[in-house]
């Protein structure tokens, strides 16, 4: 881009009008980032009847998107939303294999602090509550034809992520979340154990500021 007969002045010019053209998040801004996200459940997802059935929840990558709202300059109110998750139900022990599957969508509000609003780079933090709904779930393998079902859960969310400026209104977006997910599973309509999903949620997207 730049040769090196480009003068020095002219590049410390060029170099000032780009970092000034991202300017920083502000008291009233809305923040919109659509990307994709990944559910990654943690390794060891609970056990069903008595113990016997280790289950293993497989992970699931879809659009995603957040808006949020910048109640202060360091202090925002973000709302994640995503098309429905799809998971695979895995189990081992007394019964293996695939026994069935699930959607889920796991709305999350998040209260978030923004360390260096002025920078480029702006990382943050947020913690916040998770509401999960699963639907669609259906029985395979040696649970085919019985009416497996997951109660939906409210847990606690945790979230670390960076805004990288692009220009005054663009940004590039990077989080990872936790999420606190515990579902009850109930088989012919009969509580046998509770499914643990606690998963890793890492996403990539692209911002606007208005």
């Amino acid at each position: 881009m730049f040769s090196r007969r480009t003068p020095p002045i002219l590049l410390a010019a060029l170099l000032a009008a780009a970092f000034s053209a991202a300017q920083a998040h502000e008291a009233g801004d809305w923040l919109l980032k659509a990307g994709i996200s990944q559910v990654r459940p943690k390794s060891d997802n609970g056990t069903v009847l008595n113990g016997a059935v280790r289950l293993d929840a497989g992970n699931s990558t879809r659009p995603s998107a957040s808006l949020t709202y910048m109640a202060t300059r360091n202090v925002g109110i973000e709302l994640l939303a995503a098309v429905p998750f799809r998971h695979d139900i895995g189990a081992s022990g007394a019964v293996g294999g695939n026994i069935g599957s699930s959607r889920q969508l796991p709305p999350t509000l998040s209260v978030q602090w923004h360390f260096l609003p002025d920078s480029q780079v702006q990382p943050y933090v947020g913690l916040g509550v998770n509401y999960t709904r699963f639907f669609h779930t259906r029985a395979a393998g040696a649970l085919a034809g019985q009416d497996l079902s997951l109660g939906d859960s409210w847990g606690l969310a945790a979230q670390v992520g960076v805004d990288v400026k692009m220009g005054e209104r663009w940004f590039l977006n990077a989080s990872l979340r936790y999420i606190d997910i515990s579902s009850k599973v109930k088989l012919n309509g009969s509580q046998i154990g509770k499914a643990r999903i606690d998963p890793w949620v890492p996403t990539i997207a692209i911002g606007y500021r208005f």
